[in-house]
């Protein structure tokens, strides 16, 4: 499928889509990112993508796609109304990234999509760590090493017709020797137009940053956000372990979306995906519901 098909079908679905979207944040479509409802995915996949367009979510972003291939995945969510313009992909340490790419296109996405490069860290996962320890996750060398993966991908992506965009958790807002952080290192030495980044709102907020001043300072590298909610805490890096944040339903944490929704409006943003972490409160759907109401309530 090439890139005038895929915003043919990208196009048409808006239309489809327009009423609803006039009460969405920013006037765009409600979308979710999948892996919110993995657990109910994996039980009936065609009827909870079904019941999440009932619910008012039109745009999905995928992160795996089950027993099926990418193939059957993306005609289950076309089956479904839905569309699927970002795609999280398993970026696993393999410098030929066109069977994940593929992937990618046969779900008629336009952005191909990854967070952690798992083959840089050891164990496979950011470590936990201390943000007062003298010895940081990464470092500086660290994320340079991230930002010329980041660039590779980019460039990969393009030749396969796709947008390659970054998201982040918190482990990017290590503090860097000159007191930035992480995510300053990947924002300046990646091509700006073979890299884009989606914000992870809720990831980025429990780390101490704020995606307004982002917006601010960098208007042209954002184009889609993850909208979720912790417990509030005090700023951490910590990834995992018992440091790790507190995920609850949209609305019921400490993110102010009122702020980050007003400056988002002039930064580029083309996507808005709700998700939520662990630990679930109630059914999957049932909490895919808030996030939505939590979306509609922008009006």
């Amino acid at each position: 499928m090439n890139f005038t098909r895929r915003h043919f079908i990208a196009t048409a679905a808006a239309a489809l889509t327009v009423r609803t979207a006039l009460s969405e944040p920013l006037g765009l479509p409600a979308g979710i990112q999948l892996y919110a409802v993995r657990d109910e995915l994996a039980k009936d996949t065609p009827g909870t993508l079904k019941a999440l367009h009932d619910l008012g979510f039109r745009e999905v972003e995928s992160a795996g796609f089950g027993k099926y291939n990418a193939v059957e995945f993306g005609k289950l969510i076309s089956d479904a109304g839905l569309s699927c313009p970002s795609a999280h992909l398993p970026f696993t340490g393999a410098t030929d990234l066109a069977p994940i790419f593929a992937d990618a296109n046969a779900l008629g996405a336009h952005f191909a999509v990854s967070s952690v490069f798992v083959n840089l860290f050891p164990n496979g996962r950011p470590k936990s760590t201390d943000q007062a320890a003298p010895s940081p996750a990464l470092g500086l060398d660290g994320f340079k090493k991230i930002a010329a993966h980041m660039n590779d991908a980019g460039k990969q992506a393009k030749a396969a017709g796709l947008q390659y965009a970054y998201h982040n958790h918190n482990f990017e807002f290590e503090k860097m020797p000159d007191g930035s952080f992480g995510y300053d290192v990947l924002l300046n030495e990646t091509d700006h137009e073979l890299v884009n980044f989606e914000i992870d709102c809720g990831w980025m907020t429990v780390a101490g940053a704020s995606a307004p001043a982002y917006f601010k300072r960098h208007p042209d590298r954002f184009r889609m956000l993850h909208v979720k909610d912790f417990r509030p805490i005090k700023p951490t890096i910590d990834l995992v372990g018992p440091g790790r944040p507190t995920g609850v339903e949209l609305g019921h944490g400490f993110i102010d979306y009122k702020s980050i929704f007003a400056a988002a409006k002039t930064a580029g943003i083309v996507h808005i995906f709700a998700e939520q972490e662990a630990p679930y409160q109630r059914g999957q759907l049932e909490s895919a519901k808030v996030s939505y109401d939590f979306l509609h309530s922008f009006s």
